[in-house]
């Protein structure tokens, strides 16, 4: 695909999850077709006429087993935040048809136990899984989410409870 072509195209609309343990710990994810040492907080697409926070506890479940009774939802973003995928990845995701993904963000607070959560979901997409400190989640992630990671700490910042 031509650089034209790509920036022609529309930004997918995602959703992205900050969970936040007790110790002010953020859950991430190590992804299993990424990149070795490719980390992430769970995100996923939303469905056609699906609101963005149904959406969030959806996916959150679906990847990392934790259901939505084990969360408490304490914010969302603002806006909603895109980011673009490099140029060689975006004809092998979603078959070419977005340039990248446009992601509405929700912080939740994990009240469950950790012995609940279960990477080995149906359509597994972490290796393994960490609460990590911000600072630390920042250097574990690729490097094109970096600019949205950012946003999103600093935006939630006030509101990790």
């Amino acid at each position: 695909m031509t650089e034209e072509e790509i920036y022609a195209l529309p930004y997918r609309p995602c959703v992205g999850i900050m969970i936040c343990n007790r110790n002010g710990g953020i859950w991430a994810g190590q992804r299993l077709d990424g990149p070795s040492g490719a980390w992430q907080m769970p995100q996923g697409g939303v469905e056609k006429d699906e609101d963005p926070e149904v959406a969030a506890l959806r996916e959150l479940e679906e990847e990392t087993g934790i259901h939505p009774s084990d969360v408490t939802v304490v914010a969302s973003t603002e806006d909603w935040i895109p980011y673009d995928l490099p140029h060689h990845l975006v004809p092998r995701l979603w078959k070419g048809r977005y340039r990248g993904q446009k992601q509405k963000w929700f912080l939740m607070q994990f009240t469950g136990d950790d012995a609940t959560i279960n990477i080995n979901t149906e359509e597994p997409e972490f290796s393994e899984w960490a609460w990590l400190p911000a600072e630390k989640l920042l250097d574990a992630i690729v490097p094109f989410k970096r600019d949205t990671y950012e946003r999103v700490l600093r935006e939630f910042q006030a509101k990790v409870v």
